[in-house]
């Protein structure tokens, strides 16, 4: 059973390095191959097209769900 936390689950994890948030099964960032994760990070930002303003101004290389911060 997962709990809430600010809107997302505590289950889930956000990588350190690119703050590409990961399903809860990745034990590696799919995007920069870091392990360094954190299940402590708040905020989302979805990327739909990662050639987009917003894509580029944090650095996202892929379409997917971010931490806007990650502890």
């Amino acid at each position: 059973m997962s709990r809430d936390t600010e809107g997302q689950s505590s289950l889930k994890r956000a990588c350190r390095k690119c703050k590409y948030i990961l399903s809860e099964d990745d034990a590696k960032c799919p995007v920069c191959g870091s392990s360094d994760l954190s299940e402590e990070w708040s905020g989302i930002i979805i990327i739909v097209d990662p050639s987009a303003q917003l894509a580029e101004a944090i650095g996202a290389k892929r379409a997917g769900r971010y931490a806007i911060k990650v502890r």
